[in-house]
């Protein structure tokens, strides 16, 4: 995950986050350290009553096949422009029970990844030993918002070891010890992306309400944290990266772990994955954008959800909606909660917003 996200808890919650992009360019130097940057905290946005907007024309979203930027073509090897059956691969899949996660496991799975992450013993119990902490500070953070954490998003936080994730592979270094910081943070793995703080993937993961048998887009990869959190619940987790040395170094990281669920190319998010027949279920934007790109509309089920923030790159003008589309068609969209992230880019700098587009930034 790529930009910087900020939310904003009642009384005495507070969080700085971040979550990834596949369209953005950092707002700070990709050379700084891996470190949070000071962030104001912006308030809660209360949620008006849904509005109705008509979804886009068909003919509205540019041709991706013109488009699209250059990287797609490298998209890592595990996708192909043929069409992707999701539905019958979310209904032939049971979540499967992982190995157990012991030193001896992180040591081989890191050296089969080609990542230089190497800990003693002794940093690896501690890790486990504030991921205990960590939970709990998840499960009050949901409480203090939706009213209960769900179950699943703390089962599937418990089961997938964020540690594995802290690398910087511009840097090619570990920051594998920081992992479960008592004061949730994000922390660079390079090329100006980060990996987002755990309060604000464990919000955004339950806003988007995941369940079994759900196929899920993520636009933005950044560590594969976030989709592989998306994996343990649903049937399939899809996700674009733009920045090809991070989507590549990802997908071989996952591919060594053997999440298999998840499925990743290099390629600009604007247009979503059209060759996953059906559609989404969810579609998760971790990006700032200027309107809803037309295309990830065009991809999500009826019933589906779209979280997105909308509005310019500017602290206190960003919104986080999330967009629901009925079975005739007809998308409603709610305001969550003030956020803020940086821009997408790629398509989204180039192309006008199409006349009828959903929730433009002012």
């Amino acid at each position: 995950m790529r930009s910087f996200l900020v939310f904003s808890v009642i009384a005495i919650f507070a969080v700085y986050g971040c979550a990834g992009c596949d369209n953005s360019q950092p707002i700070v130097d990709a050379k700084q350290p891996p470190v949070a940057q000071p962030a104001p905290v912006p308030i809660l946005v209360p949620a008006p009553p849904a509005e109705t907007v008509a979804p886009p024309e068909a003919t509205a979203a540019p041709s991706a096949t013109t488009a699209a930027p250059s990287e797609t073509t490298a998209a890592p090897s595990e996708t192909s422009a043929a069409p992707v059956d999701a539905a019958t691969a979310s209904v032939a899949k049971e979540i499967e029970p992982l190995a157990p996660w012991t030193y001896e496991r992180y040591t081989e799975l890191v050296d089969k990844s080609g990542r230089k992450m190497a800990i003693s013993k002794e940093s690896f119990d501690a890790i486990q030993a504030r991921k205990e902490k960590a939970l709990a500070r998840i499960e009050k953070y949901l409480a203090a918002h939706f009213g209960s954490a769900d179950p699943e998003v703390l089962r599937a936080f418990r089961e997938i070891p964020r540690e594995y994730f802290h690398y910087n592979y511009e840097g090619k270094t570990g920051i594998t010890g920081s992992a479960y910081e008592s004061e949730p943070k994000p922390w660079g793995i390079g090329y100006g992306s980060a990996l987002s703080d755990y309060l604000g993937q464990a919000y955004m993961t339950q806003l988007a309400a995941p369940k079994k048998g759900d196929v899920v887009l993520e636009i933005g990869t950044g560590s594969g944290f976030q989709s592989s959190l998306l994996s343990r619940i649903v049937s399939e987790a899809y996700s674009i990266e733009i920045i090809e040395p991070l989507g590549k170094g990802v997908a071989k990281a996952l591919q060594a772990i053997g999440y298999d669920r998840v499925h990743t190319k290099v390629g600009d998010g604007y247009f979503g994955w059209p060759e996953v027949e059906g559609g989404f279920d969810i579609i998760m934007v971790t990006c700032a954008a200027r309107y809803v790109p037309p295309a990830l509309l065009e991809q999500l089920k009826p019933g589906g959800r779209l979280i997105i923030p909308v509005g310019p790159p500017i602290r206190g003008k960003q919104v986080l909606y999330v967009y629901t589309k009925t079975e005739d068609g007809k998308v409603q969209s709610r305001r969550d909660i003030g956020v803020y992230f940086i821009p997408m880019t790629g398509a989204m700098e180039k192309e006008k917003a199409p006349v009828n587009a959903a929730a433009k930034g002012s």
